[in-house]
């Protein structure tokens, strides 16, 4: 049974619990380290191993990326994906389709997100955070951009 006890924010907590990294497995390795290191603008924390590597945000603000090698593939449905929160998602779109993006599902009218996918096919969302407050361009205005 879950503890329901609770601590007043700020407290320290013996038995906290965080989001230390979140894993992508990848067929590509160095393909996938380039385009997230870019995309994110992190750093590998070591070397690279031959099964993968951790990359950390050197403003210690965001979790930590593994990317651990496999072989199977991505799955065919998914269950987790990346919400990235941009300030500007007309050039950050732009930015990760050079990195090697996809769009999985173009923007729709009414809605603050486009779905992408990183080179070895996971999905993740560019969230326009000032949406619709400044622009209101994800599926208004689709002249932008390699989309389908």
């Amino acid at each position: 049974m879950p503890s329901t006890a609770r601590t007043k924010p700020g407290t320290p907590n013996p038995q906290e619990v965080r989001i230390g990294s979140i894993v992508v497995d990848c067929t590509n390795l160095e393909e996938m380290i380039q385009f997230w290191s870019e995309g994110l603008h992190y750093v590998p924390r070591g070397p690279v191993r031959p099964d993968g590597v951790m990359l950390i945000d050197p403003t210690k603000r965001g979790p930590n990326l593994n990317l651990s090698l496999s072989n199977e593939g991505p799955a065919k449905e998914y269950r987790l994906h990346l919400d990235l929160y941009v300030t500007d998602p007309k050039t950050e779109l732009e930015r990760f389709l050079r990195l090697g993006a996809t769009v999985r599902h173009p923007p729709r009218k009414g809605h603050d997100f486009v779905e992408l996918a990183d080179p070895d096919g996971n999905p993740f969302c560019l969230i326009d955070i000032d949406w619709p407050k400044r622009r209101n361009f994800w599926g208004d205005d689709w002249s932008y951009g390699n989309h389908p």
